[in-house]
């Protein structure tokens, strides 16, 4: 019994699609009758030789057929050619080729995009790590699409280039801004010593403080990603779409940063 699958599907679209296409073109040249002479003197020996299993016509037949291609070689060689040339350069073939093109300029885009992302979070990271050694409280809210300057007006107006030592100082226990929230908005410290709304969210555990509650209070108002670095522990944590994340390690962190600043 024969079986006939998916792929047998396939097989007789791809022939049938070869065939079309080579009848426009022998259209278009005037040869019409005969493409369909030379089909149907095809479709005489597949049925003699393959299906009913007439072995003298068909031996018969398949001598005309070896002789056969290279006669319509010879007599079509014009119509060959011109069915190569424009599956060459077929409009389709473009397309694909720009849409390939496209992909790779949109991921050489992207790999351009976290290069530049890695520029400026690598400065935070290190600030981060320095603070958690000393346990030094912060807070540094990063924008993302929501703008953040309803709570920049908050605070004091930096307007700075991200710089770790900067972070630093901010965050230095005798500093007047050490207190509030930095927020880092295109690729600049915008403002410090900001206030951000205090998330009442049971869930949050007791031993966390202020930082951690209002870290999370933007992430659940906003798209912002907040880094907190406690002051009793040292310990890092992150604050994204409504979510609190606590004790990270810095690996962890610039892994994070990364993935939520590029996307």
């Amino acid at each position: 019994m024969l079986s006939f699958g998916f792929k047998d599907v396939i097989d007789v679209l791809l022939v049938a699609i070869l065939l079309f296409w080579i009848y426009k073109l022998m259209k278009q040249s005037g040869t019409k009758n005969i493409f369909i002479g030379v089909l149907a003197f095809i479709g005489v020996w597949l049925l003699t030789s393959e299906i009913i299993g007439m072995r003298l016509i068909g031996s018969l037949l398949d001598k005309f057929m070896s002789i056969g291609l290279l006669v319509l070689v010879i007599i079509f060689q014009e119509q060959i050619r011109r069915f190569l040339d424009e599956l060459g350069s077929n409009k389709r073939w473009k397309g694909i080729s720009k849409f390939f093109r496209r992909k790779l300029e949109n991921r050489d885009e992207q790999a351009l995009e976290m290069e530049r992302a890695h520029r400026w979070i690598m400065p935070i990271v290190y600030a981060c790590m320095s603070l958690s050694r000393s346990r030094t409280g912060a807070l540094i809210v990063i924008e993302r699409g929501m703008s953040l300057n309803a709570y920049e007006k908050t605070g004091d107006v930096i307007d700075a280039a991200i710089n770790s030592r900067l972070i630093e100082n901010i965050f230095f226990k005798n500093s007047p801004l050490h207190d509030g929230a930095m927020i880092i908005a295109h690729d600049r410290i915008t403002a410090a010593g900001c206030i951000l709304p205090v998330s009442h969210d049971a869930s949050i555990p007791r031993s966390l403080g202020l930082r951690h509650r209002s870290a999370l209070g933007v992430a659940q108002a906003t798209d912002a990603v907040a880094i907190i670095v406690s002051e009793e522990t040292g310990g890092i944590s992150i604050a994204s779409k409504g979510e609190l994340i606590t004790h990270i390690s810095s690996t962890e962190l610039e892994s994070r940063l990364t993935q939520l600043t590029v996307e």
